[in-house]
């Protein structure tokens, strides 16, 4: 097992990384010293896990909360869910939650416990590749707006995230290929070495090896965690977290998060954004081709579908959150290892990268 810490300015909270960490109840049960626990899970993960996490907490009070798995049911609905849920059981602020799935559990577990009487704590307990490397660290929680992905939601920090890999044997190969891009997204921003590295392992990768997969999640979060601790609340630093996002949120947006999991868009997102680097002069073609024939490697998508309009694409940007007033603020690269945060590119050349 692996044991790292986001540490903040006023708090500071572990990842554990191991195999058969669910089952190690040793391990994370200190982390929940409440007497009344609520399970936030989907239908998908539950059958698999919830079982698992129940026995574990066995000499507690258990409410399992079941929610519909997907993108598109990340509303404010099922937020309102998990607290009704809360308050029939009569759970007080010494109650705790955990976050037990993907990315839309977790933001949306995070965010109802943000909420529940002001706030009560909670932990992470992901089950997918996207949620592990992603969206379990840093505190970021929320729903979705049919005008905007994201656009509700809080910086609430968990108590701890439990990262059991063994959870990765039941993920679909789509869903986990959906994970590696955001993986080989820490790769480009931030370490090149790590890069070369992903670019030398995709046959560990494809096989989902035990050690490599959690030396990559490791090294995953140990750069979130150094980019989080140096900015909790991205007022500058950590924004370059969001390469491709501003490109890979319209695309969910404009599809109704229905024909591509979020890593699938995130990996078209990154290609345009590389894409525009090259038209800027930049960084040199290499890097996207690079990139490009990694993630074709894991069959992920690198360019916008037929059928799809760039101007719908550049309409639905306009509503991106990380807007500065008329601006649109990307992630670029310098090199790889490397990225900016880009506020002055002309509209124009923005625009024709989408029609390119």
């Amino acid at each position: 097992m692996k044991r790292l810490e986001v540490a903040l300015p006023d708090r500071t909270y572990p990842i554990l990384i191991g195999s058969g960490l669910l089952k190690q109840t040793s391990e994370w049960l200190p982390y929940l010293p409440a007497n009344s626990i609520a399970v936030v899970t989907d239908s998908n993960v539950a059958k698999h896990y919830l079982p698992t996490v129940q026995a574990a907490l066995s000499e507690k009070t258990v409410l399992p909360i079941e929610l519909t798995p997907g993108e598109a049911n990340k509303t404010l609905t099922q937020c309102e869910l998990i607290i009704s849920k809360l308050l029939e059981a009569k759970f007080g602020r010494d109650a705790m939650i955990i976050a037990l799935g993907g990315g839309v559990v977790g933001d949306m577990a995070g965010f109802a416990a943000s909420l529940y009487q002001r706030g009560i704590d909670f932990i992470q307990m992901p089950t997918t590749l996207l949620a592990m490397v992603d969206s379990s660290v840093g505190g970021k929680t929320g729903v979705n707006h049919p005008l905007g992905k994201n656009m509700m939601g809080a910086f609430y920090q968990p108590k701890a995230v439990i990262i059991d890999i063994d959870t990765l044997k039941t993920l679909p190969d789509r869903e986990y290929a959906a994970g590696l891009a955001e993986v080989l997204k820490y790769g480009l921003i931030w370490d090149a070495d790590f890069f070369e590295y992903l670019r030398a392992h995709q046959s560990d990768l494809k096989a989902r090896h035990d050690q490599c997969l959690i030396d990559v999640i490791a090294r995953c979060c140990e750069i979130k965690a150094d980019i989080v601790a140096q900015d909790e609340r991205e007022k500058g630093l950590r924004a370059i977290l969001n390469f491709g996002h501003t490109f890979g949120h319209a695309i969910e947006a404009v599809t109704e998060y229905k024909q591509y999991l979020h890593g699938e868009a995130i990996s078209i997102g990154m290609c345009l954004a590389l894409k525009l680097g090259v038209r800027l002069k930049q960084i040199p073609e290499s890097l996207l081709e690079h990139t490009q024939a990694w993630l074709k490697a894991f069959h992920l998508p690198i360019s916008l579908p037929e059928g799809v309009d760039p101007e719908s694409i550049w309409q639905a940007m306009q509503q991106d959150k990380k807007r500065e007033e008329d601006q649109l603020r990307l992630i670029l690269l310098e090199h790889c290892g490397h990225a900016i945060i880009a506020k002055n590119i002309e509209h124009q050349t923005i625009y024709n990268i989408l029609f390119s």
